[in-house]
């Protein structure tokens, strides 16, 4: 694992929502109160570290919106927050990656499963039905473009912050 903010322009970060209530609670599926706290307590630890995101992008359900929101209070991207159309579970990464080019970098991903794990494996691999990274709620995945493509720089699991 490497630094958690690297001094590449090339970095990503990939962060699952936190935990949702169920749609048989709400069918809208907003945060929890412990997975809001969860995000609450990961996005200080990132701030205390120095995490720096230019931008936080995310999809347009309320969980992955409110995820955002309190990475965004923490970190202050300058770039602000973006809603991405397309950033569902089951949506196709391929038009989110090739519209990372327009990206202020470092750029932040709060979204879903299996759309992130899809995402980078994509990134790393090329293929995106090979899982390589576990996600987790609130994890930090941290992606670094090397001169041979993307490559895993950071991990960071909620339950180290």
């Amino acid at each position: 694992m490497s630094d958690i903010h690297p001094n590449d322009a090339e970095t990503l970060y990939l962060v699952q929502h936190g935990a949702a209530k169920p749609k048989t609670e709400d069918p809208e599926r907003p945060l929890t109160e412990a997975g809001r706290a969860t995000i609450v307590r990961v996005a200080d630890w990132a701030a205390a570290v120095g995490l720096a995101v230019s931008q936080i992008r995310h999809s347009s359900k309320p969980r992955a919106r409110q995820t955002a929101e309190i990475f965004a209070d923490k970190l202050q991207p300058r770039h602000g927050l973006l809603e991405v159309p397309g950033m569902n579970p089951k949506g196709d990464v391929q038009p989110i990656i090739d519209s990372l080019a327009d990206c202020p970098r470092p750029t932040m991903f709060v979204g879903h499963l299996p759309f992130l794990s899809r995402m980078a494996a994509m990134l790393i691999v090329g293929n995106p039905e090979q899982e390589l990274v576990r996600f987790q709620y609130g994890a930090i995945v941290g992606l670094v473009r090397e001169e041979d493509g993307w490559q895993l720089a950071t991990l960071i699991p909620p339950d180290v912050c």
